[in-house]
């Protein structure tokens, strides 16, 4: 997991997986303070044991002992040279194995809020899959969160806010998430402030 930041989605993801039958999950962070939070969170026992925290990029790993899945959840939009780094991990998945991308979607949409948060842009779905280096084909592309969406750009053009207020996460989350689910599939997956590409290694 790339930029695991402060292990939110490891936390999401990690104990199903470890279920799944999964042996090891590397939490990737650059920040050592925020991998040092989460190698606290695993000897704590907040974080399933077969977490390992590792403090750097991915360019510090071989090719010689490849990845099944690599992910970039919200993070791909933190890095300035993402078509390096889509590369890079190309080169760190063995036969068969998966690179999965989530960020933000719509240049459009960019904001006081992506600039705060360190973004140096957002993806269309043609622009994530144009990213796409040789070894590597695209298996699945769609956006997510319409309702979410429509949110941002009425933050874009409206509020201009750098930060969202916590009663404003809380109706993202509680309702507009739910709704978002239930929206996507009828607009077939083309609208969206999230962009979601899974991409497949194959010699």
């Amino acid at each position: 997991e790339g930029g695991a930041g402060i292990a939110g989605t490891t936390q999401a993801l990690c104990p199903s997986a470890a279920a799944d039958g999964v042996q090891s999950w590397i939490c990737l962070e650059p920040d050592h303070k925020q991998a040092n939070r989460i190698s606290t969170m695993i000897a704590a026992g907040s974080l399933p044991g077969i977490c390992d925290a590792v403090n750097g990029q991915l360019a510090g790993f071989k090719p010689e002992d490849p990845f099944d899945t690599i992910l970039y959840i919200d993070v791909l939009e933190h890095i300035e040279d993402d078509s390096t780094e889509v590369a890079n991990a190309a080169s760190l998945l063995c036969e068969g194995g998966r690179l999965v991308v989530l960020s933000p979607a719509h240049q459009a949409l960019f904001s006081r809020l992506d600039e705060v948060a360190g973004h140096h842009r957002r993806y269309s779905l043609a622009a994530l899959v144009a990213l796409t280096p040789p070894p590597l084909r695209p298996v699945q592309s769609r956006y997510l969160d319409s309702v979410g969406m429509f949110a941002s750009y009425a933050n874009r053009l409206l509020l201009r806010q750098g930060m969202p207020t916590s009663a404003q996460l809380a109706l993202w989350d509680r309702i507009m998430v739910p709704l978002s689910r239930w929206l996507d599939p009828l607009f077939r997956y083309r609208l969206g402030k999230s962009v979601l590409v899974v991409w497949e290694k194959r010699g």
